[in-house]
């Protein structure tokens, strides 16, 4: 399928101009799991689209541990990345993939053009804006009232509620980071969920389908 196919498949309410504008200007691009493909401090030249797959997209403390605002999925933009690109900031933020994805990337300097020309991109953009910000809340709250118990669960709803994945590629660590918390904290907590049957735990890998199927 070539790249204007896969534009028009993911977005079919854009107008066809756009679409064609889109097609001529955009690089289509695989991301690996765990390939970064936005990092904190650098300048967003290409804006990312994603076609198929999921994104992670974190703040970074300054200790290297990394808070998970949202996922992306296929057909969503990153409303912090569009910040940075139209205030010509750098990046405060990694996107990171979590599974094989595909992306398109849009040169930053088509973005304000498309939001004056085409009534659907800037729709788009302000539905991304909204999503983004109600997710944030969400983060901020479960940082703020959650205990941790209830935000490791929360970790596994969320990320399949976004990307439909029941399991989860990586250590215990990997989770502790992402929650700002030790490994120890989360091998324990993983340990009572694996008790209650709700999780299974193996080697690099973690699946949790009886927890968000429950």
């Amino acid at each position: 399928m070539n790249i204007t196919d896969l534009i028009r498949k993911t977005f079919p309410y854009l107008e066809k101009k756009l679409i064609e504008e889109m097609s001529e200007v955009s690089v289509l691009k695989v991301i690996k799991p765990e390939e970064q493909i936005i990092s904190d401090g650098d300048y967003i030249k290409s804006f990312p689209v994603v076609i198929e797959g999921s994104l992670r997209v974190v703040r970074i403390s300054d200790n290297g541990n990394e808070l998970l605002l949202y996922y992306l999925i296929q057909g969503e933009i990153c409303a912090m990345a569009l910040t940075c690109c139209m205030g010509m900031q750098k990046s405060n933020i990694r996107i990171i993939a979590e599974e094989e994805s595909s992306v398109i990337l849009i040169p930053v300097g088509k973005i304000e053009k498309w939001i004056m020309d085409y009534r659907s991109w800037r729709e788009l953009i302000m539905y991304s804006y909204r999503k983004r910000f109600e997710e944030l809340i969400d983060t901020v709250d479960s940082i703020a009232f959650m205990k941790m118990d209830e935000r490791v669960v929360r970790f596994f709803e969320e990320r399949y509620k976004s990307t439909g994945l029941a399991y989860f590629t990586g250590t215990h660590q990997d989770i502790a980071l992402q929650l700002n918390t030790s490994r120890e904290v989360i091998s324990r907590l993983l340990g009572k969920l694996e008790k209650e049957k709700l999780v299974v735990t193996e080697r690099n890998l973690i699946d949790y389908s009886a927890l968000v199927k429950k």
